[in-house]
């Protein structure tokens, strides 16, 4: 047996991870238990990038934060810390922000923004700027006009945004022939830029603190659902790891939240409850998306925007009545007809 029962992970090709706080990739080293009897969730661990990052979840503040997590037999004998990793914690690195006349100058130019003009044809132009409004939606110049989607605080401010192309016709991400993803922070080239990442939709928790938190995984779907659900207060992670650590969830403090990963992702995400619990009134893992899908749907990773839109609205019904009529739209104009949402 080692000199420690707690220890970080030996390095193998493909042993490391991406980062749960910074989002970097292969960075990311997880503590393993001699023992074995105790497996961690994966955000119990060090990032390599000490001074940019600072990320270290250590087995012992795991354990303080989850103490359900430790055997009777430990918790008698008091040896689950008898060896244990020493670490001194790195000097906490202020975190950098974006400029508000950057993001200011953002929430414009939406005709040239893809994912905007999609929405547009589906919920209407006045029901899509409601929503690109209330989460704060951008658009960049980058591939020729992309969505930005800003990580705001409570306070206004901005840590950075995630760039992203959408197809204007089917609404989904381009991903061919590469994913079309980029940061604000990065495209700006800003020096000594300190990434700590937020919550997509973080600033509205102060504007509704009774309502109940479901966390997602896509900034997409958390903006079409707020559409069909406004009662319900919707925020993403950036993705199945995206920013879900512990310094990220404080902002959910004592809310009722509810979890709902996309297809594919549910058992990863049944492993951040211990995560939360010490900090929210009560969480829960919606196993909706696994009790309704079928298998096809989940060999494609379907997410709750992926089933919501799968009932066409009236005025995607119009538009196809339109593309293969389009005497309707002649109609439509002559008469100056009006669709009346429902």
């Amino acid at each position: 047996m080692s000199e420690y029962r707690f220890y970080m992970e030996k390095y193998r090709y493909g042993s490391k991870t991406d980062c749960p706080n910074c989002g970097r990739k292969r960075c990311f080293v997880r503590y393993v238990d001699e023992l074995g009897t105790v497996r961690f969730p994966s955000s119990v661990g060090k990032c390599d990038h000490e001074q940019s990052c600072g990320y270290h979840y250590t087995p012992r503040e795991y354990f303080r934060d989850n103490p359900e997590a430790m055997s009777d037999d430990d918790c008698r004998t008091g040896r689950i810390f008898r060896h244990s990793v020493p670490h001194t914690r790195p000097a906490p690195v202020e975190p950098s922000y974006i400029s508000e006349k950057i993001v200011r100058a953002s929430l414009s130019h939406y005709d040239r923004n893809p994912l905007y003009r999609y929405l547009c044809g589906v919920f209407g132009t006045e029901e899509t700027l409601r929503l690109f409004n209330r989460y704060r939606i951008g658009t960049s110049a980058k591939w020729g006009g992309s969505t930005v989607f800003w990580q705001t605080d409570e306070s206004g401010k901005v840590r950075t945004g995630k760039i992203m192309l959408y197809n204007p016709t089917t609404g989904r991400r381009v991903k061919e022939p590469q994913a079309r993803v980029s940061w604000a922070h990065a495209e700006l080239r800003l020096p000594d830029f300190n990434l700590r990442q937020y919550l997509f939709g973080q600033h509205l928790l102060p504007l509704y603190s009774d309502r109940t938190v479901f966390l997602v995984e896509s900034e997409k779907s958390a903006v079409i659902a707020a559409h069909y659900m406004p009662d319900i207060l919707w925020l993403a992670t950036g993705g199945k790891h995206g920013c879900f650590n512990v310094r990220t969830v404080e902002a959910l403090r004592g809310r009722d939240v509810i979890l709902l990963p996309d297809l594919g992702a549910t058992g990863a995400w049944k492993e951040k409850p211990p995560m939360l619990k010490p900090i929210c009134r009560s969480v829960v893992v919606s196993m909706l998306l696994e009790d309704m899908a079928t298998d096809e749907q989940r060999s494609q990773g379907l997410d709750i925007a992926d089933f919501l839109l799968a009932v066409p609205t009236r005025r995607q019904i119009l538009r196809q009545m339109i593309a293969r009529n389009p005497c309707i739209q002649q109609l439509i104009d002559e008469l100056d007809l009006e669709l009346v949402e429902g």
